[in-house]
């Protein structure tokens, strides 16, 4: 490209290395995409020349679950992050259900109705082993997809090029109960152990991804070796009590995080009529948004208090602590996913709807299961508009944060 290699990297001694951390939640994931469409637009309308437009702004990517797919394929584009954004985008707006898992008739009766018949009936059932499902439905069409969306070979070359400082993602151990982080870097940082928590330094396969973006319940468990010996993951949401802490780990000085749902919901109204029991489908839905929403919004508030904390030591007392000040911007959705989820539920294959059907899940109560799963382009494209939305209102603020010049950005679209 005639350019120096490594010449999009910030210069540790001239600006700070920043952090993106995406969030998981299925299909929700498309707000994600929104937002980096309109990050992308706000670098180009400050860029000079195509080269400082295409010059990617996170040094160190961290995602969970399909935030981690996200951020695996900014990843290995990182020496272009323009080309990277539209190619998430195109993915994203036109996509299918089939693309991620089995929705035909056939392959929903395979796992699905087995499923649900193994809950009813498992106690008539036991002796046949075999019989035994492993999962509401199967993403085996998934790997596909990501072979050609993520080509991860090419992390190990944006790491030398200077291009990428580290990428890191994250999955849940079913054998240990242990949430593991997978990364690469540029420094040779050192693995680092919490309470139930480890980093492990290892290329990022295919495999970790589709491990860290194993619903619970939903999608099959995925085999990795770990210490030599074969163990069982799922998404890398559960157990997850610190979202932010790899980018930090691996060296963020300041950290943009995107969420796939809203942080914090308003006070519901007291006059309200009094509620119905809650459907298997809409107990599922609260129990998946629980583990994809709460650690995260936790999380922020830590670093926030911990920042307001240091504000006040002296500068000895901040280096005797053993901590730093991390600059954080939070991008969440402006409205209920769960709301716009409920207008696109007959958007899913038939047989899906079947299945949800039989679990309470099809209603505007239990719209929150479907969510997840609406990987269907009516949902998905207005996601993506809602991210750019929500993002363009503060793209002056973003620029900012970013380090890009405010004077360059171009007025908000109404």
């Amino acid at each position: 490209m005639g350019e120096e290699p490594g010449s999009c990297l910030p210069d540790p001694a001239s600006r700070r290395l920043t952090g993106l951390v995406l969030s998981g939640g299925g299909a929700r994931a498309a707000y994600q995409v929104g937002v980096l469409k309109a990050i992308a637009q706000i670098a180009r309308t400050r860029a000079s020349a195509r080269r400082e437009a295409s010059c990617n702004p996170f040094g160190i990517l961290v995602g969970t679950s399909a935030g981690a797919i996200n951020a695996s394929a900014l990843a290995a584009g990182a020496d272009d992050f323009q080309i990277a954004v539209r190619a998430l985008v195109r993915v994203w707006e036109d996509f299918s259900a089939g693309q991620v898992y089995l929705a035909d008739s056939f392959g929903v009766v395979r796992s699905g109705t087995k499923w649900v018949t193994a809950m009813s009936l498992g106690w008539a059932l036991r002796r046949f082993t075999r019989t035994r499902p492993r999962s509401l439905l199967d993403n085996a069409p998934l790997a596909d997809l990501l072979a050609g969306l993520v080509p991860l070979e090419r992390v190990k070359d944006r790491l030398l090029d200077g291009t990428l400082s580290a990428l890191a993602v994250t999955a849940s151990s079913y054998t240990t109960g242990f949430h593991i982080t997978y990364y690469q870097s540029a420094a040779g940082i050192s693995p680092w152990v919490r309470s139930q928590r480890i980093a492990v330094a290892e290329q990022v396969t295919i495999d970790h991804l589709l491990a860290s973006s194993a619903i619970p319940f939903i999608f099959p468990a995925r085999a990795l070796r770990l210490n030599g010996r074969l163990e069982y993951f799922g998404d890398g949401s559960m157990r997850q009590l610190a979202p932010i802490s790899p980018a930090i780990h691996l060296g963020a000085e300041r950290i943009l995080v995107i969420g796939a749902g809203r942080l914090q919901e308003p006070i519901l109204r007291g006059d309200l009529p009094d509620a119905a029991y809650p459907t298997l489908g809409q107990i599922a839905g609260h129990a998946l948004s629980s583990i994809f929403l709460d650690a995260l919004a936790l999380d922020i508030e830590r670093l926030q208090r911990v920042n307001r904390t240091l504000a006040w030591l002296p500068p000895e007392a901040q280096s005797q602590s053993g901590l730093r000040q991390v600059e954080v911007m939070v991008i969440s959705p402006s409205e209920r996913l769960d709301s716009i989820a409920a207008r696109h539920i007959r958007s899913l294959p038939l047989p899906v709807r079947a299945l949800l059907s039989a679990l309470g899940g099809t209603d505007e109560r239990s719209a929150a299961l479907a969510s997840y799963l609406l990987f269907e382009a009516p949902f998905t494209h207005e996601l993506i508009n809602l991210g750019y939305r929500d993002t363009m209102a503060r793209a002056v603020e973003l620029a900012q944060f970013l380090g890009f010049e405010p004077a360059a950005i171009a007025p908000v679209p109404r």
